[in-house]
C-alpha cells in the first residue's frame, strides 16, 4: 500500500496545520501526520508559532498502518537533541534562613511513590508549615 518504510528519512511540505499536528505531503498523493509531540525536541505550546503551511520540511516516518493507510512522522527525530545545560549544584538553606527544610530532607525519598503516599506526605508537610505560621503569629 505504502512506498515508505519505518524509519526513512524524507522530505515533504507542510501542506495543514491543527492544533494537534501538522500534515505533511510526502509525494503527490500520500501525507502523514507529524503530530505536535514530534514537532521540536521542547515543549511547543502552538505549532504555528513552529510551522507554516508551505514549509519544505524533512521528517522520519514513524509507523505506517497498512490498514488505513495513515503515516505518522516526525519532525524532531531527524534533528540532534540539543545539548542539556548542566544542573548548579544546590545548597541546602541557599538564599535566606526561614522554615524551610533543607531540600535533602524534603527529598528524603527517592524513586516510585503512589499518589497517596505522597498526599500523605504533603499534608503533613503542610501541617508542619501551618504549625510553624501559627506559632509565628501567637507571638
Amino acid at each position: 500500500m505504502s512506498n515508505y518504510e519505518e524509519g526513512s528519512i524524507i522530505e515533504g511540505k507542510v501542506t495543514g496545520i491543527k492544533p494537534f499536528g501538522a500534515f505533511v505531503a510526502i509525494d503527490e498523493k500520500k501525507q502523514g501526520l507529524v503530530h505536535i509531540s514530534e514537532v521540536a525536541h521542547g515543549y511547543v505550546k502552538d505549532i504555528a508559532d513552529v510551522l507554516t503551511v508551505g514549509d519544505e520540511v524533512k521528517v522520519k516516518v514513524m509507523s505506517v498502518d497498512q490498514e488505513s493507510g495513515k503515516i505518522s512522522l516526525s519532525i524532531r527525530a531527524t534533528q540532534e537533541a540539543p545539548a542539556r545545560p548542566q544542573a548548579k549544584p544546590r545548597t541546602p538553606n541557599a538564599g535566606g534562613g526561614g522554615a524551610r527544610k533543607p531540600q535533602a530532607a524534603q527529598q528524603k525519598q527517592q524513586g516510585f511513590n503512589t499518589l497517596e503516599d505522597k498526599l500523605k506526605e504533603w499534608l503533613k508537610q503542610s501541617n508542619e508549615i501551618q504549625a510553624d505560621l501559627n506559632k509565628r503569629a501567637k507571638k
